[in-house]
C-alpha cells in the first residue's frame, strides 16, 4: 500500500499499512516513506522498538521515545508506575537501519509479537507498529466492533 505523510509544525505522521516480511534472522524491512520521516524529521537511522498491549511491536523516534521515558519517570511510584516500565520500558531496545533498510528485531520482541514471516508494518501517527499478520487482522476486527459499538466517536473526530 501507498504511504502518505505529513508535516504540521515539528509533529510527524507516520501514516500507512504495509505488508511486509521478516527473515530468518529477524530483520524487518522497515517502508521507505519512514525511513525518510525519520532522517529528515529527527536525524535519525534507528528506532526504539518495544512490546505493545495489543501483541504486536511499537517503534519509535529515539526523540519521541525519551520524552515517553521522561514522562514516565515524572509520575508518582506506583503498581501502574511499575508495571509499565517493567511491560513496556524495560524490553524496548535500540534498533539501527541496515544497508537495505531492515532493523533487526530481538528475539524476545519477535517471540511477544509471533512474527515468524509475514508482517504488517503501520504508520501509527508518532510511533510505528509491527504485528504477524494473523494479530495485525485480529487488532483490526476489534478495533471495528470498539468502533460500530460508539457511532458517536467517528462522528466526533469529522469522519
Amino acid at each position: 500500500m501507498v504511504s502518505t505523510w505529513a508535516k504540521k509544525g515539528s509533529d510527524v505522521i507516520f501514516q500507512g499499512e504495509f505488508n511486509n516480511s521478516i527473515d530468518l534472522k529477524g530483520r524487518a524491512s522497515i517502508p521507505a516513506k519512514f525511513r525518510e520521516i525519520l532522517a529528515d524529521s529527527h536525524g535519525d537511522e534507528h528506532l526504539v522498538v518495544t512490546k505493545n498491549s495489543e501483541g504486536g511491536l511499537s517503534a519509535y523516534p529515539p526523540s519521541r521515545w525519551r520524552k515517553i521515558v521522561a514522562q514516565i519517570q515524572e509520575t508518582p511510584a506506583s503498581q501502574e508506575k511499575n508495571a509499565i516500565i517493567r511491560l513496556i520500558v524495560a524490553p524496548a531496545v535500540d534498533c539501527a537501519f541496515d544497508k537495505q533498510g531492515r532493523v533487526l528485531i530481538p528475539p524476545s520482541l519477535r517471540s511477544h509479537a509471533g512474527l515468524e514471516k509475514e508482517i504488517v508494518v503501520v504508520g501509527m501517527f508518532e510511533k510505528i507498529d509491527v504485528y504477524s499478520q494473523l494479530k495485525y487482522a485480529e487488532v483490526t476486527r476489534r478495533s471495528e466492533e470498539l468502533l460500530q459499538g460508539n457511532p458517536g466517536f467517528i462522528a466526533s473526530v469529522g469522519l
